[in-house]
């Protein structure tokens, strides 16, 4: 089903409005050095005929665009709220405390009036005061409170980094007016955070809590209920629909930015695990709710399950569940029904509704897993996990989530979705079908490019004479290949590795070969890194898949980006692996289907991280030979890559290295 299309009395009142292009000419003259952009104009009048026809947008908007604008201008002449949904917290912060502030001051002139905007985030992201509040104190055990002499209560270790932060944050809530976590600064560890916070399914509700008139989150999904536009994430917008669309307010325009995010953020939202501890957490929680013969069929259930994972090896379980862990879910899945039954419903007379509540959810959650496995459907994959720090769980995820975006993305609203990779291969074709656009969907897709000049500000260097990358670190052919180019140049250097192991070894080379500053994640947290790396024109930052999006370095900092090899997926994650068993099951290639379109969003982001403004110069160079060597899809992922000049040849990119090093 397509969004509705605005009728004609609504098109009627908006003849005496400002148009498109008027609000986005002040819109970008209230921006520093702001530019008209041909391809920022083309976006915003794109997205404005989608929300009037009700026709669903794919646009693609390479960096520099100024996509942002683009789509938040024409969602002001929108009637009824706009929501923006955004993967990370990064753009959602820029949108509110930026882009959003300095738009509607300089839209009210013609508009008559300032839109309003506001931020929803999920429950766990505002602090909880019936959390905090001495009655609904977590199970013995994990308890923030302790009787002491005088029959009062007071924080378990008071005199601990912990116990001072949860003080903390009880002071810090008699104070806010939002109760955000990203408004408490200093922050808090997240181990503090949970026990001050409520994920959705285990709040009560305001009408039963006994501070639901003081609830931060009901409060902002008021102000989102009344504001203009309404900026929230992936992963509340994953929830929403997989629990009926009643989360985030009603709109008639949806749209998503950086879009190449949402399946997977939907297929994490609709993810399930088991595992000993957590059914001994549980354990501990509900034990107050429940007798005493419950409680240990729970506590066999998780001896159980520890005992069913422990001769099963870590992976994708493809021949269903073996018989001990099948005998252990049945156990589980049977003791947490006996324990719901025991608690009864919540009451509003219940002497703390609001832990009945929490263990309630808490079984609820373990029951629907333990359920799911057990059907072990062919729609999900299960596998289990295991670490050095010896945990243990089993996973169940869906093999596929377009379905799910087909039947709940769409249905009455219009969905736009943005990005600067949605056209892998030069086509639109292998993001919409993940996306879950199909035939009977009415939809249309864009390309308007980027302002950047890459063939004059960039190239894109292939070490075509490596041999083929095998086992897992950096070869030595490409070691040495690397070393060449960071001397060439003297530093600025960001390296994007495939994995930990090529990371730290790449580091370890540099650090012998090299009189730089090497910077190495994991080594000191990451904004502080990615600031000495801005600061330091001869260092290099290296590190793994968090470095390949997100990290945003314009200027003559980063003026080299080295990429170990192709980044297709691991052959033991355990989702991909499913996806392309099914496609070859089913006649079609499972590499060609489901690891090279991950390889080609993963490159084309990795790459995108050379040139972020219009004096950007510098080099991506790409230490995987099959690039240019593989017949079948070298040429598409460097097709899907912006378009840079090319070259293979070692001395022409070690020359121009050298020219920018002068410079």
């Amino acid at each position: 089903m397509t969004a509705a299309t605005t009728s004609p009395a609504a098109r009627r009142d908006r003849r005496d409005r400002p148009g498109v292009a008027e609000l986005l000419a002040a819109a970008v003259g209230a921006v520093p050095s702001g530019v008209d952009r041909p391809g920022q104009r083309q976006m915003a009048e794109a997205v404005a005929h989608a929300a009037d026809s009700g026709e669903h947008l794919l646009v693609q908007a390479g960096t520099g665009t100024g996509k942002s604008l683009a789509y938040l201008v024409p969602a002001l002449l929108v009637d009824g709220p706009v929501v923006v949904s955004t993967a990370t917290l990064a753009l959602q912060s820029q949108l509110v405390d930026h882009d959003l502030p300095r738009l509607t001051e300089a839209v009210e002139p013609l508009l008559g009036r300032r839109p309003t905007f506001a931020v929803l985030k999920g429950r766990h992201h505002y602090v909880c005061m019936a959390r905090l509040d001495n009655s609904s104190a977590d199970e013995p055990g994990d308890t923030l409170f302790g009787g002491n002499d005088g029959g009062g209560t007071k924080w378990l270790g008071e005199a601990g980094r912990l116990g001072k932060q949860i003080q903390r944050l009880r002071d810090w809530a008699m104070e806010t007016d939002t109760g955000d976590r990203d408004e408490l600064d200093p922050g808090v560890d997240d181990s503090a955070w949970r026990l001050a916070s409520m994920p959705a399914r285990e709040c009560v509700g305001a009408a039963r809590c006994p501070y639901g008139n003081e609830c931060f989150a009901e409060a902002a999904r008021q102000r989102a209920r009344e504001a203009d536009i309404v900026v929230t994430n992936h992963s509340l917008l994953a929830i929403d629909m997989l629990a009926g669309r009643h989360i985030v307010p009603p709109h008639k325009l949806l749209i998503v930015d950086e879009a190449h995010e949402l399946a997977d953020r939907v297929s994490s939202a609709a993810q399930a695990e088991l595992s000993p501890d957590a059914l001994d957490r549980a354990a501990r929680r509900t034990r107050t709710h429940i007798d005493a013969e419950n409680y240990e069929g729970l506590v066999e259930a998780g001896d159980a399950l520890a005992v069913g994972l422990a001769d099963v090896p870590a992976g994708r379980l493809t021949t269903g569940l073996p018989p001990a862990l099948a005998e252990a879910l049945t156990l589980l899945d049977g003791a947490t029904r006996r324990c719901l039954d025991n608690i009864g419903e919540v009451k509003s007379d219940d002497p703390d509704p609001v832990r009945k509540q929490q263990s309630k959810a808490v079984l609820t959650d373990l029951s629907n897993t333990a359920q799911r496995l057990l059907e072990f459907s062919a729609h999900d994959v299960a596998w289990v996990e295991k670490d050095d720090r010896g945990r243990r769980a089993v996973v169940v995820a869906p093999l596929s989530v377009a379905g799910t975006l087909s039947t709940h993305l769409y249905d009455e609203r219009t969905v736009v979705a943005a990005s600067a990779t949605l056209a892998l291969g030069g086509k639109f074709d292998t993001v919409a079908k993940g996306l879950g656009l199909d035939d009977e969907t009415d939809w249309t897709s864009l390309d308007v490019g980027s302002p950047f000049d890459y063939p004059r500000q960039g190239i894109l260097y292939v070490a075509a004479h490596l041999p083929r990358p095998t086992a897992s670190g950096l070869s030595e052919p490409a070691a040495e290949e690397m070393v060449g180019l960071v001397e060439a140049l003297g530093g600025r250097a960001l390296g994007l590795f495939s994995s930990r192991r090529a990371a730290e070894r790449a580091a370890e080379v540099l650090r012998e070969r090299t009189d730089l500053t090497i910077l190495l994640q994991g080594e000191e947290a990451l904004p502080l890194l990615v600031r000495r790396f801005r600061e330091d024109r001869n260092s290099c930052l290296l590190g793994v898949m968090s470095l390949w999006q997100g990290v945003d370095v314009p200027g003559d900092a980063c003026q080299l980006v080295l990429i170990d090899r192709l980044p297709f997926p691991r052959p033991d994650e355990p989702l991909a692996a499913a996806r392309s068993a099914a496609v070859d099951a089913a006649g079609g290639s499972g590499f060609a289907a489901v690891s090279v379109p991950i390889a080609a969003v993963r490159l084309a982001q990795g790459a995108g991280r050379l040139i972020r403004s219009a004096g950007d110069r510098g080099v991506v160079a790409v230490l995987d030979s099959r690039l240019e060597t593989a017949k079948g899809y070298g040429g598409f992922l460097r097709r899907t890559l912006p378009p840079f000049w090319y070259t293979t040849k070692p001395e022409v990119v070690r020359a121009a290295l050298k020219r920018l090093g002068a410079s």
